[in-house]
């Protein structure tokens, strides 16, 4: 007996709508791609502008720096200067009054010597007086 064969029916591929749905789901990842690129480039840019900005602050308060070192310098030397010429000053009144003390003690021994002279005058004559009475 020879078996007859059986007609097996193709089935027909039904084709579902799923392309559609992956399209849109490759649309949306190529889109979130993109904009966490440009998310990336525009960090990246503000990144590079802080950088920059930071660079630039340091260098000028580097250059604030060295003027308040310098204006700091001239103030000093200034100070030196003056303390130098009042010390100065102050040496030449200390001269000064030292040579004023000394007239002053040698004028004091010429009126203690003469108020001395003028004691024993005094004492000699009272002497004599109570001698002729």
């Amino acid at each position: 007996m020879v078996e007859a064969k059986k007609k097996v029916s193709k089935k027909k591929t039904v084709i579902k709508k799923k392309t559609a749905r992956k399209k849109t789901a490759s649309s949306q990842v190529r889109a979130a791609v993109n904009s966490r690129q440009a998310l990336s480039d525009r960090l990246k840019q503000d990144l590079d502008a802080t950088k920059d900005a930071l660079r630039h602050a340091r260098l000028a308060a580097g250059e604030d720096l060295k003027l308040a070192k310098k204006a700091a310098q001239d103030e000093i030397s200034v100070l030196k200067s003056q303390l130098k010429s009042a010390l100065k000053r102050e040496k030449q009144l200390m001269k000064i009054s030292e040579k004023k003390i000394h007239k002053m003690l040698v004028a004091g021994e010429k009126w203690e010597k003469k108020q001395l002279v003028n004691i024993k005058k005094a004492t000699e004559k009272a002497i004599r007086n109570i001698k002729k009475k």
